[in-house]
Formats: structure tokens, sequence, C-alpha cells
């Protein structure tokens, strides 16, 4: 899991990135690449 200020560029780095808001922090999750996973601050 990457961890990362900004997540607009992590999102395209791959079309199946999705960004999901979780307890407050944004995530960006792959269900076909799990290794993209990454989330903000």
């Amino acid at each position: 899991m990457k961890i990362a200020n900004s997540l607009k560029t992590l999102k395209s780095r791959h079309k199946a990135c999705k960004i999901v808001r979780r307890k407050g922090r944004l995530y960006v999750i792959n269900k076909q690449n799990p290794r993209f996973k990454a989330r903000q601050g």
C-alpha cells in the first residue's frame, strides 16, 4: 500500500482503480490488480 499526498496520479495508473472513502480516509482500491492499493495522507 502506497501512502501519498494526492491520489489523482495513482488513480490513473490502471483503469480498474477506484477511489473509495472509508473512515474519513481516501483509498485507491483495485480488485483486478491489488498491488495498486493506496491511501491518502
